[in-house]
């Protein structure tokens, strides 16, 4: 791959988020490397490569290359055995067949899950399209192989998380910073209403409520003791969602169980277990946490979320 073209000041300023992201698709630009932190580009390259060779070996070898949709699917079940083989995991008990479309939120402890979680969608609910929302560093590591991913059923958006935010430490009032900024809003945006369409057609979109890699669902003592507030990632989406009146999709916490000795990265061949919490439905959230018309936060929801994970985890998992 040939070094990563820079945006530019007037870009970074002028060119919409949907403008950047077909850039950085499709014709080898880097907005980390534009905003001064090469470094998180490059901590992602690895496994951003191992990524990208499982996904070309899947349509290198599945046959059919002159019907697309058999070859997506031929691709998709040999996604299942590949992943079975060198990612093992278990997900007994988790819903399959539901009427609607569905949110799935997962305590996010290593890289390793998501392999595993992708292999699950495939086997329990098949071709349903399917929403992940992608940290920045991550994302720019998958994307030239954006379309084929999603050939597979997974459409990956990007996001700034505020740990990414944080480690890129940008000067405020600096053209640099007001780009960023800018640029996070309209990821999340552009997420949002992602998430809206895929789910309003009985899609399923897969989110981590942490932001970033944690060991633990809470993030400490007073999260779980309910004393210390919790990013709302759960609940805006909600809001977002149930915005629309015929919205009915449901919300599922899994919790993932990562194996012994378990690292940040991969932990190739090492099983792991997904263990589906007690399902949430649309009628539930809206009757119980959408009680006023004008609700800004939904008050409750993310903790009960994170405690219906955390109650299906050893207690070191807790915080």
């Amino acid at each position: 791959m040939s070094k990563k073209k820079l945006f530019t000041e007037t870009e970074l300023r002028d060119l919409s988020a949907e403008e950047v992201i077909e850039k950085i698709k499709y014709e080898n630009y880097s907005l980390l490397s534009s905003l001064g932190a090469e470094n998180l580009r490059k901590e992602m390259v690895p496994v951003g490569k191992v990524c990208n060779s499982v996904v070309n070996y899947l349509f290198a070898t599945s046959g059919l290359s002159g019907d697309n949709e058999k070859h997506n699917l031929a691709a998709q079940r040999k996604l299942v055995k590949t992943l079975s083989r060198i990612a093992p995991g278990s997900y007994s008990g988790v819903p399959k067949n539901l009427k609607h479309g569905l949110v799935v939120g997962f305590n996010h402890p290593s890289l390793g899950e998501i392999g595993r979680i992708m292999t699950m969608k495939i086997d329990l609910m098949g071709s349903k399209l399917t929403c992940f929302p992608v940290n920045l560093p991550w994302y720019e590591a998958l994307a030239p192989n954006y379309d084929r991913i999603a050939r597979l059923g997974f459409i990956i958006t990007p996001t700034i998380t505020p740990s990414t935010w944080k480690k890129m430490n940008l000067k405020e009032g600096t053209v640099l910073f007001e780009a960023g900024s800018r640029l996070k809003k309209e990821f999340r945006n552009l997420y949002t209403k992602t998430s809206h369409d895929i789910v309003k057609n009985g899609g399923v979109v897969f989110v981590a409520p942490s932001a970033t890699r944690q060991a633990t669902v809470f993030k400490n003592e007073e999260e779980y003791d309910g004393t210390e507030e919790i990013i709302p990632t759960m609940s805006m989406l909600a809001l977002k969602l149930y915005s629309d009146p015929d919205m009915k999709c449901d919300f599922l916490p899994l919790a993932v169980l990562p194996p012994k000795n378990y690292k940040r990265g991969l932990n190739i061949r090492k099983k792991y277990r997904l263990i589906p919490g007690e399902l949430m439905t649309a009628a539930y959230i809206r009757r119980k946490y959408l009680k006023e018309p004008d609700t800004k936060r939904l008050d409750g929801f993310d903790y009960d979320f994170h405690k219906r994970i955390a109650e299906k985890l050893p207690k070191k998992f807790w915080y």
